[in-house]
């Protein structure tokens, strides 16, 4: 059966339990999501589901994009993203919602971009020491110190940690709880953060490693 729905992060708030303890919570507007096409191993070569999120105008979208749509009589929608599933239990054409998918106590895995944070040297982006503090130095405290070795190779070897490009990377946080189901607002609520900005696309899928 299907585990899985696109969302948008709304944002985050908090949640009081029985015994008056505050809980982080993260709403996402789950669905609903359309099944725009489902891959079968025979023709495609693989088992997945596609799904659409998030009607917009059909100006917003290409020719080809509203003739894949058009042939199961599905509106526009902006986003399509894969879930591999070998026994889907959905047709094309189905409208799914966020209550017939998640329920409370269920654990999920959100994957998300990463807010982008632009260049960041080797002390923020991976927690470099930085230099000594003491003993005159005036400019190297946060420079990230040698990386490579002398006459051999006598070059910073590939995928060296360093100074770069920080954010804006896939990320995947596993193994966190929903807490509330709103299926009136389409609304999921899931324990502690997940990745991206506040509107960012996420994906939400059953926890592979619970």
């Amino acid at each position: 059966m299907l585990k899985g729905l696109i969302g948008k992060k709304v944002g985050m708030t908090q949640i009081f339990d029985e015994a008056g303890l505050a809980i982080p919570v993260t709403l996402i507007e789950a669905g609903p999501c359309y099944v725009t096409q489902v891959r079968m191993p025979e023709v495609d070569g693989y088992a997945a589901v596609q799904l659409g999120f998030e009607e917009v105008k059909p100006k917003r979208l290409t020719s080809g994009q509203l003739g894949h749509l058009k042939r199961n009589n599905l509106p526009p929608v902006r986003f399509l993203r894969e879930f591999r599933e070998k026994d889907p239990g959905v047709s094309e054409g189905d409208k799914i919602t966020v209550d017939e998918i998640f329920s409370e106590g269920e654990y999920v895995d959100v994957i998300g971009t990463s807010k982008g944070k632009g260049f960041a040297g080797a002390v923020k982006r991976y927690h470099f020491r930085g230099g000594p503090k003491t003993h005159g130095q005036s400019d190297r405290q946060r420079a990230p110190g040698s990386r490579g070795s002398g006459t051999t190779p006598g070059r910073v070897y590939k995928g060296a940690r360093g100074p770069g490009h920080m954010g804006f990377d896939q990320v995947t946080v596993q193994n966190l709880m929903i807490v509330l189901v709103d299926a009136e607002r389409n609304l999921l609520g899931i324990r502690g953060a997940v990745p991206g900005p506040k509107g960012g696309i996420v994906l939400i899928k059953g926890a592979r490693k619970n």
